[in-house]
């Protein structure tokens, strides 16, 4: 994960997302998403991990 070549990209309202592949939760299972699966259609990111840890 600490990729010294990797850029990092700091979104601002209007920009469109890099491409990439993450987990998912989808009906109650982790799979794979790659975005390049939505170019065309309308995609809500939502990211908040935080509420999803257990300390």
């Amino acid at each position: 994960m600490n990729d010294p070549n990797a850029s990092v990209f700091c979104a601002g309202r209007g920009d469109r997302a890099p491409v990439f592949i993450a987990d998912a939760v989808i009906d109650h299972q982790i799979k794979k998403v790659n975005l390049e699966n939505y170019i065309g259609k309308w995609v809500l990111l939502f990211f908040y991990p935080s509420d999803f840890t257990f300390v």
